[in-house]
C-alpha cells in the first residue's frame, strides 16, 4: 500500500491511498465467505457455496464491493498511522475507478490537529484571590447551620419566598387530565425554582387552601412541546424559625460552650477549603493564560459537525447556538493545546489513574465506582476519560512552572497538581451534597 499526504490548510489534509489488488485478496476471500453465509442456493448448504457459483448467481462485482467495504477502513487507518496524522472527526472519502485485478485507489480529506508552538511556561504569570476567611464567610456558614436546625411553624398569611409548602398539582390539556404533571402531598420551598417553571409566581401570595393556575410546556413526555394548564392548591404554609445565634446555639449544635469557640472552629474548617478554591482558581487561570499565549487554528469541519449533531433536531434560538458554538471552540482549543503538550512530554495514563478518576467522579452521578465504570463503557466513553486524565496530567506540568500570585502580591505555592485540585473539588461538592441531606434530615426532625 502507498499513501501520500497533501496539506490543504493547517487543519485539513488530503490522503491519497493506493492498494495493489493482490493486497486486497484477503478481503476478497472474506467477502466470499460472508456472502456464502447469507445466500440460499439450491443444492448448497449455507456457508458452503463455491466462489464460482457466487460469481454466477450474485456477481463478481458484488463480491468486490464487499471486499472494498472491508478493506477501506483498515487501509485508511494504516495510512493515518503511517503519516503520523492526529485526525479529528470523520473523513470525506472518495473511491477512484476500480475494476477486477486493478489497484484500489481512494482519497480521504480529513480535519487534523494543527501543529502549534507552545510558549515558555515560566513566562506565564497569573493572579488569584487571597485564600483568607472573612467574617462574612463564617456568618454564611453559621447561617447554613441555623437553617439546618430551624423549626417550621404554620402561618396564617400569604406564601412568601422561603416558606415550606404542601402542594397539590392538577394538570390538564384540552380538559383532559395530564397524569405525569399531577401530584398530591408535594413538599416545596417557595422561590426555589426547583419544580415547574411558573410555579413560584403562582404560589407567592396564596394562603392555605387557596389555588392558582399557570401554564407550562413540557420538554419531554407525551405532551412534549404542548402547553399544559396546571392548577396548584396550597394545602399548608409554614415558615422557618431560625434559632438565635448565641452560646445556647453553640452548645446545641457542637461540643463548644461559647459562640466564639464555634466561630473559631468554623474558621479552621473553612481555611483548607479556601486554599483548595484558590488552587482551583490558579489552575483555571494558568490554563487560560496558556491558551491565550498560543495561536490555535481550529478545524472548522469539527466545529460544524458538533453544531450539526447538537442542533440537528431544529431546537435552539440564535443566542443558544452562539453560546454553544463558543463552548465548542473553547473546548476544542483547550484540548488541542493540552493534547499537544501531552504528546510532547509522552504523558501516559495508568489503569490506577483511570480507577482513581472513576472513584472520584462516581458520587457526582449518584453511582458506585463499578456502576459508573459500566455506564462509561456502555456509552463508549473510555477513550474520552483517558483523554481527560491525560490532559489533566499535562496541565500539571504547566502549573509547576507558571508564576501565580495572590491579590496581595504573595507567591502561591502550587504544591497540588491538577488532579489534586480536581479531587479536592469533588470533595467540596460531596460535602455540599451531604450538608444538604443533613439539612433536610434536621428540618424533618424539627417537624416531628
Amino acid at each position: 500500500m502507498k499513501s501520500d499526504v497533501e496539506t490543504l490548510s493547517p487543519t485539513r489534509v488530503r490522503l491519497s491511498v493506493e492498494i495493489p489488488f493482490d493486497e486486497l485478496q484477503p478481503s476478497v476471500d472474506s467477502a466470499y465467505k460472508k456472502i456464502a453465509a447469507q445466500v440460499t442456493i439450491p443444492g448448497f448448504r449455507k456457508g458452503k457455496v463455491p466462489a464460482r457459483i457466487i460469481d454466477q448467481r450474485v456477481g463478481r462485482g458484488a463480491v468486490l464491493d464487499e471486499a472494498v467495504n472491508e478493506a477501506l477502513p483498515k487501509a485508511y487507518g494504516d495510512a493515518v498511522t503511517e503519516n503520523e496524522l492526529k485526525v479529528l472527526g470523520q473523513p470525506d472519502v472518495e473511491i477512484g475507478e476500480f475494476a477486477d485485478g486493478v489497484s484500489l485507489t481512494f482519497t480521504a480529506e480529513v480535519d487534523i490537529r494543527p501543529a502549534i508552538e507552545l510558549p515558555d511556561f515560566e513566562s506565564l504569570e497569573v493572579e488569584v484571590d487571597v485564600a483568607e476567611v472573612s467574617d462574612a464567610d463564617i456568618d454564611a456558614e453559621l447561617d447554613q447551620l441555623r437553617e439546618r436546625f430551624a423549626t417550621l411553624k404554620p402561618v396564617d398569611r400569604g406564601t412568601a419566598t422561603g416558606d415550606m409548602l404542601s402542594l397539590t398539582l392538577a394538570s390538564t390539556k384540552d380538559g383532559e387530565p395530564v397524569e405525569d404533571l399531577s401530584a398530591a402531598g408535594l413538599t416545596y420551598e417557595a422561590g426555589s425554582e426547583g419544580l415547574l417553571p411558573g410555579l413560584d409566581e403562582a404560589v407567592i401570595g396564596l394562603k392555605e387552601g387557596e389555588e392558582g393556575t399557570f401554564l407550562v410546556t413540557p420538554d419531554a413526555g407525551e405532551h412534549e412541546g404542548q402547553e399544559v394548564e396546571v392548577t396548584v392548591t396550597v394545602v399548608s404554609v409554614r415558615e422557618r424559625e431560625l434559632p438565635e445565634l448565641d452560646d445556647d446555639f453553640a452548645q446545641t449544635v457542637s461540643e463548644f460552650d461559647t459562640l466564639d469557640e464555634l466561630r473559631d472552629t468554623v474558621r479552621s474548617e473553612i481555611e483548607p477549603r479556601k486554599k483548595v478554591e484558590q488552587l482551583m482558581a490558579a489552575r483555571d487561570a494558568v490554563l487560560e493564560a496558556l491558551i491565550a499565549a498560543v495561536e490555535v487554528p481550529l478545524p472548522e469541519g469539527v466545529v460544524a459537525s458538533a453544531l450539526g449533531d447538537h442542533f440537528g433536531d431544529g431546537h435552539g434560538d440564535e443566542a443558544h447556538k452562539e453560546e454553544f458554538e463558543a463552548q465548542v471552540r473553547d473546548s476544542l482549543t483547550r484540548d488541542i493545546v493540552l493534547d499537544t503538550l501531552a504528546d510532547r512530554d509522552d504523558v501516559e495514563v495508568s489503569q490506577a489513574e483511570i480507577t482513581e478518576y472513576l472513584i472520584r467522579q462516581a458520587p457526582q452521578y449518584g453511582m458506585t465506582p463499578d456502576q459508573f465504570a459500566q455506564a462509561v463503557a456502555q456509552a463508549g466513553q473510555v477513550g474520552a476519560i483517558v483523554g481527560d486524565v491525560r490532559r489533566s496530567k499535562a496541565l500539571s506540568v504547566v502549573l509547576e512552572q507558571a508564576t501565580v500570585r495572590d491579590s496581595a502580591g504573595e507567591l502561591v505555592e502550587l504544591s497540588a497538581t491538577s488532579d489534586d485540585t480536581e479531587t479536592a473539588e469533588a470533595a467540596i461538592e460531596a460535602e455540599a451534597t451531604a450538608e444538604g441531606e443533613t439539612g433536610e434530615e434536621s428540618e424533618a426532625e424539627s417537624q416531628s
